[in-house]
């Protein structure tokens, strides 16, 4: 799935393409990419389960990771590509390709003195924010301290996902999805060499071990930029050191940002309020939360996020036309879709945590107690699944439709209903309760953003959307039924702790839940199924 195309005048827009045929396919091929990262990013937490397990290091690095992490997710897959692929998507449509590249290198040097002075300023004072963060880790000696080190040491990784976060919104605007959405293999390959090359080495300059996985972190970022420069540069794109805040297109993404990012963020900032208080919960609980999100998250990054950012580009455009019932149509296919993938994906995750955790993480230093604290808290992350995907969907709809103002009014109310429900769970179920009050407030921040996107656009297909939803389930929970019982039943008749016993007993009963989510689906006539049916059948004859 090659990016790089012979780049056509410097003054000619960008083709436009169908919402309704090409959504799939280009979800599909942001999909193969994610895939790639997603599955390189589960090796990357095998390697850091195996090596640290959910002991203080982890939960160290884990704070000290939050802060850069909080931005990278915000700008590439939140906030800045929402409001950079508009503006930068109607530029290239109305004045051509050179009037373009300005602004994105406006946007980029912008970027790179807000982001550079950001990371000055953590350095500098990164104790006094790790004690607001994780003051509770002053109670085990040095642990605080380490993750001082760790904030320090990954800060930089701010400017770096910027940087590729703008050259992604550009290479998408161009409708060149797959090299975006690989760029962040490179940041878990880049982990993963750093456990077995930097790792061993640190004690020898006077580091702990766990700082070569913070060094490997910003190898990591330099890796996502060094990957799509040549596709970008490729298509015309020319580096160039200027900036000039008065020219509208920066200040209409930046006027984007601002609320956009509050309009992106509850899903983070939730994260960071669950590590907060995780770190009075005790050793472990902010890694065993930090392993369950990675697996709940998987389905997202694979299906939320590659509809969303297919869909982004083609909502531009059709807003630009002030077309509303083309919008309602390709958020429609979205939403129709996500359902289809994400819903079996939740049920699957429920009834499948045990089995699934123990499989890819207890060995080395992860423990049996490990897995099950981690699947307890993927059984509580899980049913918000559909609310992560919802928003990936919802927000960059109205950043479409130049409102920004909406989705940063519902976060912040879905930020102020997690903190309360996380308060009120984690004195009746502890760690889990964190887990469990974010997917809850994740559902109520979809179901707000859809209600209001809905009366915005003159409807959304309701009727439509619901029927789906119904049968989806449906045929979900069968699947879901399924699964369990042939897990539970070869747990039994044919025991064994080996890896290999594990993934034959895991891979029957996900094949069984497969079969049965087939039958159902052909049974309860479900369009969307037999969408992705086709898709699949198509990729492996074109193979």
């Amino acid at each position: 799935m090659p990016d790089l195309q012979p780049p056509p005048p410097a003054g000619s827009p960008v083709p436009e393409t169908p919402s309704s045929s090409g959504l799939l396919r280009s979800a599909s091929v942001i999909s193969a990419a994610t895939m790639t990262s997603r599955l390189l990013g589960l090796i990357r937490d095998q390697v850091l389960a195996y090596l640290f397990g959910a002991g203080n290091a982890m939960d160290a690095f884990y704070v000290g990771f939050r802060i850069p992490n909080l931005m990278r997710d915000l700008f590439a897959e939140g906030a800045m590509s929402a409001a950079f692929v508009p503006t930068f998507t109607k530029r290239l449509t109305a004045e051509g390709r050179t009037q373009a590249w300005q602004l994105g290198n406006q946007l980029i040097n912008a970027l790179l003195i807000v982001t550079g002075l950001l990371v000055t300023i953590g350095i500098i004072f990164a104790a006094p924010l790790v004690m607001l963060f994780a003051g509770h880790f002053n109670e085990v000696p040095g642990k605080l301290e380490l993750a001082t080190t760790l904030t320090r040491i990954m800060l930089p990784f701010l400017s770096l996902v910027a940087i590729a976060a703008a050259f992604m919104g550009m290479l998408n605007s161009l409708q060149r999805f797959f090299t975006p959405a690989l760029s962040p293999a490179m940041f878990n390959l880049a982990m993963i060499a750093s456990g077995f090359a930097l790792v061993p080495l640190m004690p020898s300059v006077g580091l702990p071990p766990i700082a070569g996985m913070a060094i490997g972190a910003l190898i990591g970022g330099v890796g996502q930029v060094v990957l799509q420069w040549p596709a970008l540069h490729h298509a015309g794109y020319r580096y160039r050191p200027i900036l000039n805040l008065r020219d509208p297109g920066l200040r209409e993404i930046l006027r984007l940002m601002g609320p956009g990012i509050l309009g992106l963020a509850a899903v983070q900032i939730n994260l960071l309020v669950n590590t907060i208080l995780a770190t009075g919960e005790g050793t472990g609980a902010v890694s065993w939360l930090s392993y369950a999100f990675r697996l709940m998250y998987l389905p997202i990054g694979l299906f939320g996020v590659s509809i969303a950012t297919a869909a982004l580009p083609t909502l531009s455009r059709q807003a630009a036309r002030e077309n509303p019932e083309e919008m309602r149509q390709t958020i429609s296919n979205g939403l129709r879709l996500m359902f289809m993938l994400n819903v079996p994906a939740t049920l699957g995750l429920v009834t499948l945590a045990s089995p699934i955790v123990a499989l890819i993480f207890e060995r080395g230093s992860f423990t049996s107690a490990d897995t099950a604290a981690t699947a307890a808290a993927l059984m509580c992350y899980a049913p918000g699944l559909l609310g992560y995907s919802t928003v990936k969907i919802a927000v960059p709809s109205f950043f479409a439709l130049r409102d920004s103002r909406t989705p940063a009014l519902i976060s912040v109310g879905s930020v102020v209903l997690n903190v309360a429900l996380n308060l009120l769970l984690i004195r009746l179920m502890g760690y889990r309760g964190l887990a469990l009050g974010t997917a809850v407030a994740a559902l109520v921040n979809a179901a707000a953003l859809l209600y209001l996107l809905q009366r915005r656009l003159g409807g959304l297909e309701g009727p439509r959307i619901a029927m789906a939803f119904v049968k989806i389930s449906v045929a979900s929970a069968l699947m879901a039924w399924a699964a369990f019982g042939t897990e539970q039943w070869l747990a039994t008749t044919w025991p064994g702790l080996g890896v290999w016993h594990q993934a034959t007993r895991l891979g029957i009963a996900i094949s069984a839940g497969l079969i049965v989510l087939a039958t159902s689906a052909r049974a309860l006539r479900i369009e969307e199924f037999d969408d992705v049916r086709r898709w699949l059948l198509t990729q492996l004859h074109a193979r």
